[in-house]
């Protein structure tokens, strides 16, 4: 019995020392949904890919910036080699925790805007790199216009506690102004007032834009109840929320620019890369796509150049 109990705790400690040198990994998620449940998929995909042995230690922050703040600095306390935020609030976080640990986001559109940059250049100087989620929004207002001609009022729905959002709403719709579209901002401050916010969009415009929010792509079924019986379609910044409630959308792919920012990381921790001089990467490509069922329930047609959801 002796042996036994000796040698089970041999092993603890070699199991413990084994992890005590492996490569660790946080990841701090700010909320649970498909897009940002896609890029940390596609990041734990890649790094794992290149470094078999790494160890991820992965926390969802269920929607809260303050738990974003205590999830990476138990990060930092415990000694991780590396950070991976997943959307703005959770780089904000673990910028303010740390300037000595690698820091790459994920899902964050304009990192200029996150970290309060002026005149940025695309590389942060500092112990930030990463990926972006950001589509063309001149593109994606012009949707509005290819997919609804006869629209006169535009509503921009967002969270206004989302840097990103406030960010893209601004550029939407001056580009919506230039269409000659009049333009109504529509901001709720938390999932409390998602329903009550939307519900006076749907009453005051022709067609609702929310761009890639957080907020709103984690209670998609709630905007969809109000403006699907409303009759008001919907134009997503990117497609978890078009599938959501959207009608159409200009999309990047979630996963990919998570597996991107994984290959990022795979360079600094294997080769030493100095994450102050690595640029922020964006998408490769964008496509157009629509919601068939919530199309044929509104009785919008799509044009040509558009793909199905799903295929």
């Amino acid at each position: 019995m002796k042996k036994i109990v000796t040698l089970a705790l041999a092993l603890v400690m070699v199991a413990m020392a084994a992890c005590a040198g492996a490569t660790t990994v946080g990841i701090c998620q700010l909320v649970q949904h498909v897009a940002l449940d896609q890029a940390t998929q596609g990041f734990k995909d890649a790094l794992s890919e290149k470094m078999p042995d790494v160890v991820f230690d992965e926390k969802n922050a269920s929607g809260d910036a303050v738990n974003c703040s205590t999830i990476v600095n138990t990060f930092v306390s415990d000694g991780v080699d590396l950070i991976m935020c997943n959307a703005t609030p959770a780089l904000q976080a673990a910028v303010s925790a740390t300037g000595d640990i690698p820091i790459l986001g994920t899902s964050v559109t304009e990192y200029g805007v996150a970290l309060d940059i002026d005149d940025f250049t695309g590389v942060t100087g500092m112990n930030v790199s990463g990926t972006s989620d950001l589509a063309p929004l001149d593109e994606q207002a012009a949707m509005v216009k290819e997919v609804f001609p006869e629209a006169k009022k535009v509503g921009l729905l967002y969270c206004s506690a989302e840097a990103n959002s406030i960010y893209q709403v601004k550029v939407v719709g001056e580009e919506l102004k230039k269409l000659g579209l009049e333009v109504e901002e529509f901001a709720f401050t938390d999932s409390n007032d998602v329903a009550s916010v939307t519900a006076l969009a749907a009453q005051s415009v022709d067609v609702i834009y929310i761009p890639t929010d957080n907020t709103a792509a984690a209670y998609t079924e709630t905007i969809a109840n109000e403006v699907i019986p409303a009759k008001v379609p919907v134009v997503a910044g990117e497609e978890g929320i078009c599938v959501g409630c959207g009608v159409v959308t200009l999309t990047i792919s979630y996963y990919d620019i998570g597996y991107a920012t994984g290959l990022m990381a795979y360079d600094i921790l294997a080769n030493g890369a100095d994450i102050s001089t690595m640029p922020i990467q964006y998408a490769p490509q964008f496509v157009k796509k629509y919601n068939a069922e919530n199309a044929q329930a509104l009785g919008v047609t799509i044009p040509e150049g558009y793909v199905a959801l799903g295929e």
